[in-house]
């Protein structure tokens, strides 16, 4: 998965431009993988594009384990980081998971959600 590719499908399913897109997808892997455990966000990290993998580097985590947010406070962090409006947050969040669920294996996805509250799982496929 490239981010290039990453972002397009992103902005198919919102709307949003390539750039917001793009940003958007930045903020919500990094995010994302903040939660992870540390070995959920190395697998993760063989995934993503090799410019987002080196920015979640698992060997720079302080916590080894997961640590998950709720995932309404998660669409805020993404709206400010990007400057959207929450509601175009939202719709990228559930985009880029969506995204995700397209590009990664099954069971890698699966992984992945399991470490999350269940609503990440229900805003991925209410993008789909």
């Amino acid at each position: 998965m490239e981010l290039r590719e990453l972002a397009r499908g992103v902005a198919a399913r919102t709307g949003l431009s390539r750039e917001e897109s793009a940003d958007i997808s930045r903020a919500v892997l990094e995010g994302i993988a903040a939660q992870l455990s540390a070995g959920e966000a190395r697998h993760l990290a063989i995934d993503l594009p090799q410019q987002l993998a080196g920015e979640i580097d698992p060997a720079r985590r302080r916590r080894q384990g997961a640590h998950p947010v709720p995932v309404l406070d998660f669409v805020r962090q993404v709206g400010a980081r990007t400057g959207l409006p929450e509601s175009e947050a939202r719709a990228g969040t559930g985009a880029v998971l969506a995204e995700l669920s397209g590009s990664l294996g099954q069971e890698d996805y699966r992984h992945i959600m399991g470490q999350l509250p269940a609503a990440y799982s229900d805003l991925g496929a209410a993008a789909s």
